[in-house]
């Protein structure tokens, strides 16, 4: 199958076009100029230069392609430079699917998040509003929402590594999130999902006409509490790390004074959706690839010995 993605070089994207690759597909990849080096393996790639506000750039990435995979997405906003969850997350995803359409590529893989909803969060809503985009259009499509995805970043963001630099290796207690005050205090709680799952379950989508109109959310065999994860993140790094009990709400006082500044580790918006939880059941993604999901464990995380 000829598929083109867009959203292929970051850390999701860079596993999926491999994972695409070694399934034997043909891989068209839109890669914003300059970038053509982030693209792994960009050899086996036919490659075209622009960007998402490039109608005629997305339009000669999905030429000939039976497929389409939205994997672009943001986790935080920088309006002055013009990158924004609406034109990342709607925006794009709205000129993409009309231009699947004119290719005549019916097969159409978005990209979502866990939790997403209407009037949530921007990002959430954006999400939300993407979805209902595909999901009107005259395409087959099949919506992936994830939970926290982990893995070999491979030079990219991704959740283990960002918390064992940003909590794990500097010298002071961690902080162990919870929710809520006093009586009221609870886990915030996610289910960790690896990144060769996610790649496998997309992958899998692909070639099966029973995920055509799924919303299929993606989660790893345990629910774990922030605690628990900056234990084994500790862990697996062969680090020894006191963690202190801290509410969400405390931080949230903090990013209400200086998320604006972009060396300020988190939003507003984003400790609203870690006090809310990202939870998933293993159950579909165990369906779809056909094995047992990974743990967030020392044997998945050993590339944190790396860093």
């Amino acid at each position: 199958m000829k598929v083109a993605i867009y959203g292929g070089t970051g850390f999701v994207g860079g596993h999926l076009v491999e994972a695409l690759l070694a399934a034997g597909h043909e891989v068209a990849a839109l890669v914003r100029s300059g970038s053509e080096g982030k693209l792994r393996p960009a050899d086996q790639c036919r490659v075209t230069s622009g960007d998402l506000a490039d109608k005629g750039a997305i339009r000669a990435t999905v030429d000939g392609c039976d497929a389409v995979i939205y994997n672009v997405g943001l986790l935080r906003e920088y309006p002055s430079r013009g990158v924004t969850f609406e034109e990342a997350h709607v925006s794009g995803v709205r000129r993409v699917a009309e231009a699947a359409q004119q290719a005549g590529a019916r097969r159409f893989l978005l990209m979502s998040a866990n939790g997403v909803h209407a009037g949530g969060t921007p990002y959430q809503d954006s999400k939300f509003r993407a979805e209902q985009l595909v999901t009107e259009a005259d395409l087959d499509v099949t919506i992936f929402r994830p939970s926290v995805i982990f893995g070999d970043p491979r030079g990219n963001m991704e959740i283990a590594t960002q918390l064992y630099a940003d909590l794990i290796k500097p010298p002071l207690p961690a902080p162990g999130f919870h929710t809520g005050w006093g009586s009221s205090r609870g886990p915030v709680l996610m289910s960790p999902v690896h990144i060769q799952d996610v790649v496998d379950a997309f992958v899998a989508a692909l070639q099966s006409e029973a995920t055509i109109g799924q919303t299929i959310r993606l989660g790893g065999p345990e629910e774990l509490s922030w605690t628990d994860m900056l234990k084994r993140v500790a862990d697996a790094a062969g680090r020894r790390k006191v963690i202190l009990p801290m509410p969400v709400g405390v931080m949230k006082l903090g990013a209400a004074a200086l998320d604006w500044l972009p060396v300020f580790p988190v939003t507003r918006d984003q400790l609203v959706m870690l006090e809310e939880g990202n939870t998933a059941p293993p159950a579909a993604l165990e369906s779809l690839i056909g094995r047992p999901a990974r743990a967030f464990d020392a044997a998945n995380l050993d590339y944190l010995r790396r860093t």
